[in-house]
């Protein structure tokens, strides 16, 4: 592991190779995707940037000029009455797991949606046995709220996901603004 320090930072164009490099191993070895065929650099693009284009946070993990991660948040479903709520998306580089590069990214990325107003964030963790993903949600005060076993497949077997929900800002307590 380097010495250097990791900077967080907003995500440009130019990173989409190496976000689309991160994600597509995840989607080949690891369940925190349930795409089974890795996207195309472009496709990552355009999926980064409907995210930009909703005015939500996409913010990546640098060090020494290399992506070691990336984080953001997206509508947690379609409808009308969800628009306060986010679901999150973290990834980071195989090498890099478990040296804290998701905390670095997940903190500001909750700071970030609580500022634009948004009230909940959800994350939708693919296999119960994903436990670093967890413990990750966890230290950063989200709460189980519950598994749905074997909804997705992937790998040749059924896959559970797990709920995890942690409020932002005032969360629930009053009406938006």
């Amino acid at each position: 592991m380097s010495n250097e320090a990791i900077a967080i930072r907003e995500s440009r164009d130019e990173d989409v190779p190496a976000i689309s490099r991160i994600y597509g191993h995840h989607v080949l070895h690891g369940l925190a995707s349930f795409e089974e065929v890795p996207p195309s650099v472009e496709e990552i693009g355009t999926r980064r940037t409907a995210i930009l284009e909703r005015g939500l946070p996409y913010i990546v993990a640098e060090r020494a000029g290399q992506v070691i991660g990336y984080c953001y948040a997206g509508p947690y479903r379609p409808r009308a009455g969800y628009r306060f709520t986010l679901e999150d998306s973290i990834y980071i580089d195989a090498a890099e797991t478990g040296r804290g590069v998701g905390r670095l990214l997940l903190q500001p990325l909750i700071e970030r949606c609580a500022d634009l107003g948004y009230r909940q964030m959800v994350a939708v963790i693919g296999g119960r046995e994903t436990v670093a993903s967890v413990r990750l949600h966890q230290a950063c005060g989200f709460s189980h709220m519950g598994i749905l076993p074997g909804i997705g497949f992937k790998f040749g077997r059924w896959v559970d996901t797990v709920l995890m929900q942690r409020a932002l800002g005032d969360g629930s307590s009053t009406l938006p603004s």
